[in-house]
């Protein structure tokens, strides 16, 4: 459960709904960080297309960037 107020997906209209909707379809879900820059449209746009770049455009494997997500997410105490 989020702490800040964020849109829920039957609430999503426009640009939110189609990143939403994308999401979905890439993933099986909505990421977290996605529904928290939800209502930052801007910021939630340059997230989408960084991670973009970073997760599916990079050099690594996606074991690698999996390992890699799984120490920092270790190191910072994140429970995922």
């Amino acid at each position: 459960m989020t702490w800040i107020r964020t849109i829920p997906d039957p609430e999503a209209t426009g640009e939110l709904k189609a990143i939403y909707d994308a999401s979905q379809k890439l993933y099986g879900f909505v990421p977290n960080i996605r529904r928290a820059l939800s209502l930052n449209p801007t910021a939630l746009r340059a997230y989408t297309q960084l991670s973009g770049a970073v997760y599916h455009g990079g050099a690594l494997q996606p074991e690698e960037r999996e390992m890699i997500a799984t120490v920092v997410s270790a190191l910072n105490r994140c429970h995922y």
